[in-house]
Formats: structure tokens, sequence, C-alpha cells
């Protein structure tokens, strides 16, 4: 009886040794005679806990089958924290213009736009100067000095439509080669529907057209022999009222027709030349064959027959006159004026 009783006591010792060591370990083998309730209890855990742990279907388990009796538990990485970066707010910074800058180069340094430099600085409009405090966001881009390059001077700007006042000898031929025009186009711009034309008639001429080389000259240089006395007050009168606008039956200077001009200016200088016309001029006047500085020059067939033209020879085979639209020096090899020459002639009261 003693020796029952000790060995009960020895087995429960030894499956409560088992069980002990089982409980310690994440599996149990299954044994001959066991249950899913005696690993349960001896695992202190509930049949349940070992059907979901071992993915069983039933209470049915066999000797030596390995079964979970405990949750196995994997190690959880802590979860990393993603850090999401947040678009850095645009800092404001300031920038101060220099010169040569645009808002388009300040834009560009700073990576932003110049919408948004006009927006954060309240601008209406691209206009900037030098010491201009601009409020730019965004990070300063390292870049080289901007080269400040002047703009170059704009040509002076041709007026497209201005206008020619006829004058003595004036056709539409010479008037449209003036004005590097085509006859065509002339008649066209002032709606002519003939050539006819009229001294003191305006005239539309293209201005835009092929630039015309000046024929204007100011102060030349007289050509020998040199000028003197009276005649040198001739010249200098005479280039003083360069540019003045020429005004049919004009002797003053408000405006000048080509005698009234030759009357004004020998008068101004101590010579008594009678107000007439280029007829009475030519008249009043002896041929020369070597012009001197001072003597006038005569055109023929300009605007009517005859002698019609005339102008001061000043040298270098140049003559000043109140032709065209003002008073100005022409060159005797004009080509209009040049066919028109007529002679070179000193006036009486020159003798």
């Amino acid at each position: 009886m003693r020796k029952i009783i000790f060995t009960l006591f020895a087995a429960t010792a030894l499956s409560l040794a088992i069980g002990t060591s089982d409980t310690e370990a994440s599996t149990y083998t299954v044994k001959p005679g066991d249950t899913l309730w005696k690993i349960a209890s001896s695992n202190n855990v509930s049949v349940n806990q070992l059907l979901t742990w071992n993915k069983l279907s039933s209470n049915s388990i066999y000797p030596n089958q390995s079964i979970k009796v405990s949750a196995v538990s994997t190690p959880v990485a802590s979860p990393q924290k993603t850090s999401v970066s947040k678009p850095a707010a645009s800092s404001v910074n300031t920038y101060t213009v220099k010169a040569g800058d645009t808002l388009s180069h300040i834009a560009r340094i700073h990576s932003t736009s110049v919408n948004s430099i006009l927006q954060l600085n309240k601008l209406s409009g691209s206009t900037i100067h030098p010491g201009q405090k601009i409020a730019v966001s965004g990070k300063v881009q390292a870049t080289a000095p901007a080269t400040v390059v002047k703009a170059p001077t704009p040509a002076p700007t041709v007026s497209k439509a201005s206008t020619y006042r006829v004058v003595s000898g004036d056709t539409l031929t010479n008037i449209s080669k003036r004005h590097g025009m085509s006859v065509s186009q002339l008649m066209s711009l002032n709606k002519l529907t003939t050539s006819s034309i009229r001294i003191g008639q305006v005239l539309k001429v293209d201005g835009s057209s092929a630039i015309k080389q000046p024929v204007t000259v100011s102060n030349p240089t007289p050509a020998a022999p040199a000028a003197s006395g009276k005649i040198s007050t001739v010249i200098s009168t005479a280039n003083s009222l360069l540019g003045t606008p020429y005004k049919w039956g004009g002797a003053a200077p408000g405006g000048f027709d080509c005698s009234g001009f030759i009357y004004y200016v020998y008068n101004q200088a101590g010579f008594s030349v009678p107000r007439t016309n280029t007829t009475g001029l030519d008249a009043a006047s002896f041929n020369v064959s070597s012009p001197e500085v001072g003597d006038l020059v005569f055109f023929k067939n300009t605007y009517r027959a005859g002698i019609s033209h005339v102008g001061i020879y000043v040298g270098n085979n140049s003559f000043l006159h109140a032709g065209g639209d003002r008073v100005q020096i022409t060159s005797l090899n004009d080509s209009y004026w040049g066919k028109h020459f007529d002679s070179y002639q000193r006036l009486n009261v020159m003798r």
C-alpha cells in the first residue's frame, strides 16, 4: 500500500515537473493518453486558445504531435516615426534693387516668379529703381553679378505721315523721288486723279519710306576766294536762317520763297536789292564764268518755263536757297537741280 502511494506521488510529481517544463516551453509534445483539456490545464490556458494557436478544427490530437501552448509573440518592431516633411514656409527676405536690375532678374536669382514679387510687394507694374527694397521669398541662388547692358539708343523715329508744300519747279516725279516714293504711291496717298499740282499745295508724303540723304549742311566752309566784308555778312545771315520754313511770297524770317530769301539776306548785309521775282533778279545781275561765294545761282524750267529759281553760291559746288519745304543747302550735283541749272551771276550792286 505504501509502495502504491509512493508510486502515485512520484508519478504526480513527475507529471507536475513535466507540466511545469512544458509550460515554460512554447510548445508541448503530445504523449499517449493526453487530451487538449489536460494539456490546457497543465499550461494554464484554455482549450479554445490551444485550438486557435494551433489552428485545430477539432479536439483530436495524437502522440508526438507538437502543440503550441502559448501565444508566440513575434517581436514587433516599433514603428518608425515617419517624419512628414512639411514644406518649409517661404522665408521672406528683402533685396535692394541695383542699377540694371529687372524684376525678371531678381525673380530668377531668388527662385521665385515675377508675379510672386508683384503680389508680395503689391506692385501694379514692373517699374523699379536702384535703392528700392523689394520683398522676395525663397532661397537666394549664388549667381554671378548681372552684367548691366545699356540698351542702344533707339534711332529717331520717322513720322509715318508727313507733309510737303509744293514750291516752284516741283513735279510729282521729283517730290516722290525725294521722299523715297513712287508717283503712284504719292497720288494714292493724296487721292490725286491727275499729276497736276500747284505752288503752295500741301501734299502728304510717306515719311516711313527709305531714309533720304540729307541735303542740308550746317556751317559750310566757303571756297576760295574767301568772302569778306558784306559778302561775309550775306553768308552768315543766310546760314542763320537754315531750316526756316518755305513760304510762298515770304520775305521775312517767318518764311521765305526763293526770291524773298535773296531780298532779305542781301539787304541785311547792306546791299540794296529790290523785292522782285527770279526774272527781276536775273535782270539785275550779270553772268560770271567762275563763281565766288556770294554769287547767285539761277535755275530754269522748274515750275514754269524760263528762269524760275535762285539761290546763293556758298562754295564746295553747293548753293543755299529757300526750296523744298525749308531753307537748306543743296549740292549742284543733285539730280533734280543739276539738270535745271542755268548760270552763275553776280548782282550789279556788287560790282
